[in-house]
């Protein structure tokens, strides 16, 4: 006899169950450390075989730095967009204050995910923190493009400061609950460290 009491499994083509797939690994990566999560945790809450999933992804690795890479993906696209949302001509410091309020968006969505790679060195895939390193010198490019600082060394180490500053900071509003109120005193306290270290927002 057939039985009855397995729930059915959803119908979806390719691209809708990759992307099933892809939003299920993102909320279990966000929950659990790299190394506690499984492909078998993640088909069954999409519904799927195993092999199902690796039909998609190759392995748990690959599967993770998709996820990765496409948070990075997101956050970029929205710090453009909050940018570009500005008035024309508005002061770099707001440019900035913009951008800090997208980054700190994006960490209370996920902020055990987020503060994992400093928590745990190591604990992600080669892969991943080769991504992570990348998309830092990419952030870095922006600022250096929406500052446009002198070629004093002082102001290189300025900037990539900053962001050494700001994740340090921010981690600590992490391990705080991420409470709304302190948001602004964090931006507030990460745009003007960068202000004192470039010694002047048109330096």
């Amino acid at each position: 006899m057939a039985r009855t009491d397995r729930k059915p499994r959803q119908r979806l083509d390719p691209s809708e169950r990759r992307a099933a797939i892809l939003n299920a690994a993102t909320h279990a990566f966000a929950s659990l450390p790299y190394g506690d999560v499984t492909i078998a945790s993640i088909a069954t809450d999409v519904q799927a075989s195993s092999a199902l999933v690796y039909r998609y992804f190759a392995n748990k690795e690959d599967l993770y730095v998709e996820v990765v890479r496409l948070a990075i993906q997101d956050l970029r696209a929205r710090h453009r967009a909050a940018i570009h949302a500005l008035p024309d001509g508005a002061p770099v410091r707001d440019r900035i204050r913009a951008a800090t309020e997208v980054y700190l968006d994006h960490i209370a969505s996920h902020p055990n995910a987020w503060a994992m790679p400093m928590r745990q060195p190591g604990g992600e895939p080669p892969a991943a923190a080769d991504l992570r390193t990348k998309a830092r010198m990419a952030y870095v490019e922006a600022l250096v493009q929406l500052l446009e600082p002198s070629t004093e060394r002082r102001h290189e180490y300025a900037l990539w400061g900053y962001f050494g500053f700001l994740d340090s900071a921010c981690l600590r509003w992490v391990d705080e609950g991420c409470p709304p109120d302190d948001r602004w005193p964090l931006i507030d306290t990460a745009t003007g460290a960068l202000e004192g270290a470039l010694g002047d927002w048109s330096a």
